[in-house]
């Protein structure tokens, strides 16, 4: 896996990190004030969290649909019909199941493995020589897995041009295409500390955000809040 190593910031500029590092206390103390429910991450990835809170919230009848806003590619496979679906904020493209199968050819919860065969640079993966979208999803649709497409190209029933070709280089290269598979994996099974109830927003408090309004001498926000909790 390659890696990219970023210049060190010229003397006497603050980094992008150190600038971001600088917010996330004010920016937790303004979610807290709005009264959003705040869910630290702790010792597991953000994302994981989201997958988790996706899966075990869409259980609930009480919630009509869960949008997780993101435009990471890793989150459609956490689209379960038009349940659970994936909002791109910028493009405004809401991504359902359908979509997830027009755009890569498998099932949401397929596409571990279709980013184990074909790579996908975003999350450096490199993905295996001479697999393509196209072929991948023809391949996965029969087999599922990575794991079930035999190594054998003539014991394929689902016709690939090129299948030798891809059949060896997979099986140069399958251990490795696992590993990326199970690293692109998103966790739905993490302890969750919240309940459905506990995320319902009841309205922001107002001397909360009066008090950081006057930190960042700015009180036209408060002019934008619809609900009060107190």
């Amino acid at each position: 896996f390659d890696s990219v190593v970023s210049p060190p910031p010229a003397r006497g500029r603050a980094s992008d990190e150190d600038l971001i590092a600088g917010q996330v206390s004010l920016a937790a103390d303004v979610v807290r004030g709005l009264g959003v429910t705040l869910w630290p991450s702790g010792r597991y990835q953000a994302d994981e969290i989201i997958a988790t809170a996706a899966a075990r919230f869409a259980e609930d009848r009480r919630v009509a649909q869960i949008v997780i806003c993101a435009t990471d590619n890793d989150f459609n496979q956490c689209v379960r019909g038009d349940r659970i679906v994936v909002l791109d904020r910028i493009r405004r493209i809401v991504t359902d199941e359908p979509a997830v199968r027009a755009r890569y050819g498998v099932a949401p919860d397929q596409i571990p493995d279709l980013f184990a065969l074909v790579g996908d640079r975003s999350d450096g993966l490199p993905g295996v020589p001479g697999w393509g979208v196209r072929s991948a999803s023809a391949v996965l649709a029969r087999y599922g897995r990575v794991e079930a497409i035999p190594t054998d190209p003539t014991a394929w029933d689902v016709p690939v041009r090129g299948a030798a070709r891809l059949a060896a280089a997979l099986a140069e290269r399958r251990q490795e295409a696992l590993l990326c598979r199970d690293l692109s994996v998103l966790r739905t099974d993490l302890p969750m500390g919240h309940a459905v109830d506990d995320l319902r927003w009841r309205g922001a408090h107002r001397a909360q955000l009066e008090q950081l309004c006057d930190v960042i001498e700015d009180r036209s926000a408060l002019d934008r809040i619809t609900r009060w909790a107190d």
